[in-house]
């Protein structure tokens, strides 16, 4: 059996097999390296004064895992710069914050070239390659580049952003044609993928092809949406371990009484917390009888706080929900609870039991897996409501949500109103059918549809046949 190379920017080796507090994406490619004998290879997260090329393996829950360090600049110009400072802000529709300096594309290309360095040493003729987000674009470019002939697959993690956004990149060309260097190209949606479709056909001038893949800069690739899920089960019997318990138990007491609305959340301009937070004030406002009947705890960690974007988002959360506690609060309630403290698995199953609502409002998202873990931590006898954004990856799959503009203050009222009014017999339909589709849709169908599409790349049906070029043309 071939083996399974899996590429990220950060390998955090892998706990034992079945491990509780191991993430779902973890799991689920620490299973797929087990059965396959495969190597995750990536950035150890640990500067060193200068490249040394050197790469410490080791072997943790049943998986080989391979790491390397990187420069101080390496970090700062790929990781913080080029990574974070333009493709993150960019694919998520932010343009006004992102940064474009040509030390940071130097930066990204250069780790790229030294990831693709590291990695042909350990490369075997038959292996399946596969490139996770968008840290690492370029990456497959380098290894064909090197003389890697592997079936290599790529998957983005976040939005692809619009071909009006995408051409305000300098070099945007040469970024999508390091997309064509891989067999295979995932994406979350259907409206991702048809986003860089649009790309190719009108930008570039690529074409349409019958089998669904596109060919540009004289290369054929074939893009496809998988959507992300979790490990379902394994999630939903968090809420039942000791600390899920304790967890729920808490806040049920700490509740006294009263409905609660949570969101949890990266501290990210993209997951819309400012919004969410105005749209909570505009409710309260407008509702002054839900006063003391309800609270928000919003659970917002903090990550790449390096970045000048991101300690102003601190700052202004912070500001907001101190604002409206101090307007509003009373001796005996406070209307938001802002806390910016990391929770494990376990005791955030705990805390997705004890909501009455959950707000997964992103103005942009790939797909957002807090709404899949929030209906998987419910309890089905006596579910809660999830509120999520028309413009989370989720909605598409989760249609029996109540659907919001994250944009309009009112429309997110409106639908907490109506989450908190929602008769428990249409609170448990809407469960049960988001729970059976989270079920079904896992991480690891996400995972094994993945593979077997390289797989098919690398046993050529796709090649193998001249494909027929379909109606569909741009123009250059």
């Amino acid at each position: 059996m071939s083996r399974l190379i899996v590429v990220s920017n950060r390998v955090t080796p892998p706990g034992p097999e079945g491990a509780s507090s191991q993430g779902g994406l973890a799991m689920a490619m620490s299973a797929a390296l087990r059965e396959y004998s495969g190597i995750w290879f990536g950035w150890s997260g640990q500067s060193t004064p200068e490249f040394t090329g050197e790469i410490s393996m080791q072997s943790a829950g049943g998986v080989t895992v391979a790491t390397m360090d990187l420069e101080e600049q390496d970090i700062q110009e790929y990781y913080n710069g080029y990574a974070n400072g333009t493709l993150w802000p960019l694919f998520h529709y932010r343009i006004d914050l992102t940064q474009y300096e040509r030390s940071f594309g130097a930066g990204y290309e250069r780790v790229n070239a030294r990831f693709a360095d590291m990695l042909m040493p350990l490369i075997e003729p038959d292996d399946l390659i596969w490139v996770q987000d968008y840290h690492l674009i370029p990456l497959g470019r380098a290894l064909r580049e090197r003389g890697a002939k592997n079936a290599i697959g790529f998957f983005l993690h976040i939005p692809w952003p619009a071909r009006e956004l995408m051409a305000t990149l300098p070099q945007h060309r040469q970024l999508v044609e390091a997309m064509f260097h891989y067999d295979v190209v995932g994406f979350h949606t259907d409206d991702w993928k048809n986003a860089f479709n649009n790309y190719v056909l009108h930008e570039v001038g690529g074409m349409q092809l019958t089998d669904g893949s596109v060919r540009a800069f004289g290369r054929t690739t074939l893009p496809r949406a998988f959507p992300i899920g979790i490990d379902a089960k394994g999630f939903a019997a968090l809420k039942q371990s000791d600390a899920g318990i304790e967890s729920y138990t808490r806040m049920t007491e700490s509740k006294a009484g009263r409905k609660m609305l949570l969101g949890v959340d990266r501290l990210d301009y993209s997951k819309g917390i400012d919004e969410r937070l105005l749209a909570y004030e505009r409710l309260l406002n407008d509702s002054p009888e839900l006063k003391r009947q309800i609270f928000m705890l919003q659970i917002s960690t903090a990550t790449r706080t390096a970045l000048d974007a991101y300690q102003d988002i601190f700052a202004r959360l912070d500001s907001i929900s101190g604002r409206i506690n101090g307007s509003m609060a009373e001796m005996d309630w406070i209307p938001i609870r802002n806390v910016h403290r990391m929770h494990s698995r376990e005791e955030l199953a705990g805390i997705y039991r004890a909501a009455d609502v959950g707000l997964v409002t992103p103005l942009r998202d790939g797909m957002n897996l807090v709404a899949k873990e929030f209906v998987a931590g419910q309890d089905e006898d006596d579910p809660g409501v999830l509120v999520l954004s028309r413009f989370a990856g989720a909605a598409s799959q989760m249609r029996e949500a109540l659907i919001v503009n994250p944009f309009s203050q009112e429309d997110v009222a409106d639908g907490i109103r109506r989450a908190l009014a929602m008769p428990k017999d249409e609170r448990k339909r809407r469960w049960r059918a988001l729970m059976d589709g989270v079920e079904r849709d896992d991480v690891v169908a996400w995972r094994d549809s993945f593979v077997q599409a390289l797989e098919s790349a690398r046993d050529g049906g796709r090649k193998k046949r001249a494909p027929r070029i379909a109606a569909t043309r741009g123009e250059g």
